[in-house]
């Protein structure tokens, strides 16, 4: 996939502008009451992220104008959604929002169609695990799964199988009334740690604004690549107590970063 082509959709990538953090924020402001010309000045500014996502993506059988147009659209869904309450830097709250409208594209148009009520299943028996695990804690066996959705387990691996690849870490897989449990809170990485993302924002050094239980489960989570359920057993809370604390922390750290 050419990602270096002068123009994509018509635009120019080369003279694409570039806005400083205090325009962004202006900007925002100004978007949050309402001028649209403000509105259409930010994502205009903002297309330089969205090439750079974008490049992730090569390969995938996709053409450049095609990806550029969905990650547009992710742009747009961050700005409308986007409040400064959130204490983070705009380009930290729409790069996942670029990339989960880029996967559900890939997803939802890729030439191995998996249909919808295959998804489903996927879908709830990922809701029935978090379930079980929460209940047992421990981690439930496909048989039990099976058993307590009543199908057949060769249906619920065919259907796990099925949006393995697809399926976006950023997808809620339970809620249990209050925070949504995302995949990525349930994933154990043993090969990516995100030492270059750590790198890059400084990690240590927010750390050190906080307390001990938070750099615990920080530590826990984020070097040892250890799962919510697995700290939450460790240090002797609940799994919702851990993503709890885990989302506080990140939200206390995103002030010194």
């Amino acid at each position: 996939m050419a990602l270096n082509k002068a123009h994509i959709c018509g635009v120019n990538t080369s003279s694409l502008p570039l806005l400083s953090d205090e325009e962004k924020e202006t900007l925002i402001l100004k978007v949050k009451a309402g001028d649209k010309k403000a509105r259409e000045e930010l994502i205009n500014g903002n297309l330089r992220l969205v090439l750079s996502v974008i490049q992730r993506f090569c390969g995938r059988g996709e053409t450049p104008d095609d990806l550029f147009q969905v990650g547009c659209i992710g742009l747009i869904k961050a700005i409308d959604n986007f409040d400064p309450k959130f204490m983070v830097k705009f380009s930290t709250y729409a790069v996942p929002m670029i990339i989960g409208e880029i996967r559900r594209h890939l997803r939802d148009y890729n030439s191995i169609r998996v249909s919808r009520s295959l998804r489903d299943i996927a879908y709830k028996a990922l809701t029935v695990k978090e379930k079980l695990t929460n209940k047992n804690r421990k981690e439930p066996t496909i048989e039990e799964i099976a058993k307590a959705m009543d199908i057949p387990k060769e249906e619920i691996v065919f259907a796990l199988d099925a949006i393995l690849d697809p399926i976006s870490l950023y997808e809620p897989v339970y809620h249990d009334g209050g925070d949504a449990v995302f995949v990525m809170d349930q994933v154990c990485d043993e090969k990516n740690r995100d030492e270059e993302w750590i790198e890059k924002i400084s990690l240590k050094e927010a750390m050190k604004h906080l307390g001990e239980r938070e750099k615990q489960i920080l530590n826990m989570r984020f070097f040892a690549g250890k799962t919510q359920m697995e700290v939450a057993d460790e240090i002797g809370i609940s799994q919702a107590q851990v993503s709890r604390l885990e989302k506080s922390a990140l939200t206390s750290m995103r002030k010194f970063i």
